[in-house]
């Protein structure tokens, strides 16, 4: 179990949590209570080589950027993120207000999900205008998070235990299966989480203060997050710290959800507030909610995975408190992608639980209990076979098969040349296969998404999936768009390109003027 109050048979002072048992081959530690690990007699223990981290680190960012690579290059996005991400990042390369047009024609991005944190990636976009950019830095910022993972694990518990856990890390079902669902902001916070939870573990309790900063500006929901970082910097003994840091992350919860989403949100509210009280159009109560949270065996096998991937020792760390305000968002939601494990909503407990696992280690191995003493010995090996095996049935076991690598089979070839059809710069409508591949050069919006605004091109994936098959596609297009005509301009295979006839509308809903 986590426990705040003992260590195996070490006592804690009053106030503090308990020490931390380096391990019965370590050294003894003489360094005061709160000094860092850095400037104490055991500063050896900073000493743990970097390069093999760095090593690992560029392979699992490898993995990762090539798996994503070849499902973009295949016309394989899961969903529209990606496109809606490289619209927020061209208009901040561009200095422009981060207007997305896929989520409405003028829609201001950060009235949808407040991740200001994004322009960091501007810089990127000017040497690499694709989408591919996005995938690319979202594989660096997860291997990022692995190198600091797993040389921090070497670093508290020794030998191969940090390599071990790189491993485990990396190939964990909630880095594989975000790397699946394209870019999210939530790439930001993989690394910062890891480097909040090592400088917690070191005892660098100024550093955990910075490092969690940032994560207000990933996503509205980390302030919540922030808060119970305050909470164990103040059990720790940083009352101060730990009480003004509270009271920050608190304050940016609110703030975020109930003034700045709403302020730059058309609709002057904060719209995922929904997916708790309703459930599809019957209205929830928040006490049927809560009750609800174990309701579905989906979000039972999820609790039981995000636990078992580290052989359950993370239930031995206060650092596992951290994930309680993601679960609880997720739990408390009616909606059902929120609950498994798919798609990235769990990328972000990777870092803390395989820290915590470190740390219920170290707790462990002076355990009065023998049979957990005996456990803590094996358990590091026992979560990197665990992610070894899980992998199998995971995205990046794709990476084996040949077809994986092949761009050049008759839909991805009919796909292309539909993207051909359409001239850079126009104004598009279309659906999530080709959307990804237009935004870096045209205005995209999402199909059904753009009433009134007559697109250049109304370009369509027949096989997109539709509750309804199309059987006229320019008829469908003008259904769309009833204040204009359209015509064939390209079909090939399942990909159909209208263009539009009649002029363009004097007055575009949603248009940016220059």
């Amino acid at each position: 179990m986590l426990e705040l109050n003992k260590s195996g048979t070490d006592r804690s002072e009053p106030g503090r949590l308990p020490a931390q048992d380096p391990g019965p081959d370590a050294a003894p530690d003489t360094r005061p209570a709160d000094a860092s690990p850095s400037t104490g007699p055991d500063a050896a223990a900073d000493r743990v080589p970097l390069r093999p981290y760095l090593i690992a680190g560029a392979i699992l960012c490898a993995l990762y950027f090539l798996y994503s690579f070849f499902q973009y290059a295949r016309f394989g996005s899961p969903s529209w993120d990606l496109g809606i991400f490289e619209q927020e990042v061209r208009a901040y390369a561009g200095f422009d207000a981060p207007v997305v047009d896929i989520k409405g024609p003028g829609y201001l991005i950060l009235g949808d999900h407040f991740s200001p944190i994004v322009a960091l990636l501007a810089p990127l976009y000017w040497i690499w205008p694709s989408a591919e950019s996005l995938l690319f830095a979202q594989a660096a910022l997860f291997a990022l998070g692995a190198v600091i993972v797993g040389r921090t694990t070497q670093q508290i518990l020794g030998g191969r235990s940090g390599l071990c856990v790189t491993v485990a890390y990396g190939l964990s079902w909630g880095i594989q299966e975000a790397v699946k669902a394209d870019f999210h902001e939530i790439a930001f916070a993989v690394p910062l989480l890891a480097l909040v939870c090592r400088a917690l573990l070191l005892k660098r309790y100024t550093a955990a203060l910075l490092w969690s900063l940032p994560l207000v500006l990933v996503k509205e929901d980390l302030g919540a997050t922030v808060a119970v970082v305050g909470f164990l910097l103040f059990v720790y003994g940083r009352r101060l710290q730990g009480a003004l840091l509270a009271v920050f992350g608190v304050a940016a919860f609110v703030v975020t959800l109930v003034v700045l989403i709403p302020a730059a949100s058309s609709a002057g509210r904060y719209d995922y507030w929904t997916k708790i009280d309703k459930n599809g159009e019957q209205d929830v109560s928040m006490l049927d909610s809560v009750l609800g949270v174990l309701n579905s065996s989906v979000k039972i096998e999820m609790l039981v995975f995000l636990i078992g991937i580290t052989a359950f020792m993370a239930l031995r760390s206060p650092l596992t408190l951290l994930i309680v305000p993601t679960l609880g968002w997720r739990l408390l939601s009616q909606d059902s992608n929120h609950w498994g494990m798919v798609w990235h909503y769990s990328a972000i407990l990777m870092p803390v639980l395989f820290l915590a696992l470190a740390d219920g280690v170290r707790r462990s191995r002076g355990s009065h209990r023998p049979w957990l003493a005996s456990y803590a010995k094996v358990a590091v090996p026992v979560a990197a076979a665990i992610a070894v095996a899980m992998t199998q049935h995971l995205p990046l076991r794709d990476l084996l098969r040949p077809e994986t690598y092949r761009t050049d089979d008759a839909r991805s070839q009919a796909a292309r040349a539909a993207l051909d059809a359409i001239p850079a710069g126009s104004r598009v409508e279309t659906d999530i296969t080709l959307m990804a591949h237009l935004t870096s050069d045209r205005t995209v919006y999402w199909v059904g998404g753009a009433p009134g605004t007559a697109p250049d091109i109304v370009a369509i994936n027949l096989d997109f999936g539709w509750s309804r098959p199309i059987q006229d596609p320019v008829a469908y297009a003008e259904q769309l768009h009833p204040e204009a005509r359209y015509r064939l301009k390209h079909r090939g295979g399942s990909f159909v390109v209208m263009e539009r006839t009649t002029p363009e509308p004097a007055k575009i809903p949603g248009a940016r003027g220059d």
